[in-house]
Order: structure tokens, then C-alpha cells, then sequence
């Protein structure tokens, strides 16, 4: 599903990502922890082509892009097809309502008619148990609604992978448990997933696989039972000391 090779960011002479590979197999969620300034959320824009990566090769279904080449807006824009996107802060429209924030990529992206696209919109603000909130505008929702509507949109997409930047990070505590249990359920429909995250007990409960980073580089990586209770290297340990 998605096969990375030798991937690596630079801003300036500051490099933030060297030289990663990670497969994530269809179906799989793989959640990426790791203290501020590791790189996580750098690394998942380079997926999203958000970020440019400098050199290496992204796989996403049948779309390749090697960056130590000259790249193409084409190329920029098949990859992209592939993936959805849930940012930290929603990136609503804030002049549209719920459903025409998510029929909006529909219309302008894949090029539905309106119909087609708010009847799409509407089937999956039910999904994520916004139903009832379809015609509200985002100042009008709660932040969690708000990232719902987000999930939503990216879903509309049709996409290969979805990819969460921390998605709760800027919400209430009291509203983070409705958005986990969206991707949850996600999760468990075999929906493919690349989360970054500081909520480790959604990582505990549904990643496949964890990935430690820091640094620039994947430290450690393996079944959250091998990250969370048995943590091979001594950065990994520390980390966890002082997040648990």
C-alpha cells in the first residue's frame, strides 16, 4: 500500500527527516509518536506532497514518485489522489456549511455534479454522526465537530490512506473521545491509516504498529505491546518515562 524508501527533508542546512523507509500494508494503522521537533508531522506532509521531500521515493497504491528527480504537477497530483488529510487545526471553510465543506473537494477535485457530490457529502457527515449538523456553519460546531466534518471531507475523497496530524491535539479534553472513536471505527472497517499522535492510550488500543521517532529518524518501531511495555532502545524508554 505505501512503501517509502530513503525519504529526507531539509529546510535550509536543518535537516528534519533522514533517510526513512516505512511499509505500511493495506488495511494497517500505524501510528507515529515522538517528542516536538522529531519530525512526524513534517514526515506525513512529505506523504501528502505538503512538504517537498528532497530525495527518496514514495509508493502509494500504484503511484510513484522517486524525488531525487524533477518532479511534475502531475506527479504532485496523482500522489495526492491517494491520501486524505486530517490536519491538527479543521482548515474549514468558514463561509460554508458542513456539507458544502465536504461536497467542495467533490465539485472542484473529482469534478461531480452537485447532486452527485451532496449526496455523497450527506452519506458520510452521517458516518461520522453529523446528521444532524449538515447545514451548520463551522462557528456553529464544537472543535470535535469541527474535526468530524474533517474526517468527512477526507473521506469523500475515496482515498487509499487517510493521514492524521494530530488530530486532537487542539480540542477540549472533553471533546477527544469523539473523534477517537471515529477513527476507531474506522480502524476496525480495515480503513488504512497514519496517524501522528500524542494520545497514547489510542495508540495502545488500536495500532497495528508504532513507530518511534526522534531526531529525524525512526528510533524504534513494533506491535504496541513492544513499543509500550518492552522498548528495545534506551531514547524509546526515556520518552515513555515521561509521557505515561
Amino acid at each position: 500500500m505505501i512503501s517509502i524508501h530513503h525519504l529526507q527533508k531539509s529546510f535550509g542546512e536543518n535537516t528534519v527527516i533522514r533517510d526513512v523507509n516505512v511499509e505500511v500494508a493495506k488495511g494497517e494503522v500505524v501510528v507515529i509518536i515522538g517528542p516536538s521537533g522529531s519530525g512526524k508531522t513534517t514526515f506525513l506532509r512529505c506523504l501528502n506532497v505538503l512538504e517537498m521531500p528532497n530525495s527518496g521515493t514514495i509508493q502509494i497504491g500504484e503511484e510513484v514518485v522517486d524525488f531525487s528527480n524533477k518532479i511534475s504537477k502531475s506527479d504532485i497530483a496523482k500522489l495526492r489522489k491517494q491520501t486524505g488529510m486530517v490536519f491538527q487545526h479543521h482548515n474549514l471553510f468558514p463561509h460554508l456549511t458542513a456539507l458544502e465543506n465536504v461536497m467542495e473537494g467533490l465539485v472542484t477535485v473529482k469534478k461531480e455534479t452537485k447532486g452527485n457530490a451532496k449526496r455523497k457529502a450527506a452519506s458520510f457527515l452521517d458516518k461520522v454522526g453529523l446528521s444532524d449538523k449538515m447545514d451548520l456553519y463551522p462557528f456553529q460546531l464544537s472543535g470535535g465537530q469541527q474535526q468530524r466534518v474533517g474526517i468527512a471531507r477526507a473521506l469523500a475523497m475515496e482515498p487509499q490512506v487517510i493521514l492524521f496530524d494530530e488530530p486532537t491535539s487542539a480540542l477540549d479534553p472533553e471533546l477527544v473521545q469523539e473523534v477517537l472513536k471515529v477513527m476507531k471505527e474506522l480502524a476496525l472497517e480495515g480503513m488504512t491509516m497514519v496517524v501522528v499522535t500524542h494520545e497514547m492510550r489510542f495508540a495502545r488500543e488500536i495500532a497495528n504498529r508504532v513507530i518511534f521517532m526522534d531526531d529525524g529518524i525512526i528510533v524504534e518501531e513494533g506491535t504496541p505491546l513492544d513499543i509500550f511495555e518492552h522498548p528495545k532502545q534506551e531514547r524509546t524508554k526515556r520518552f515513555l518515562q515521561l509521557i505515561q
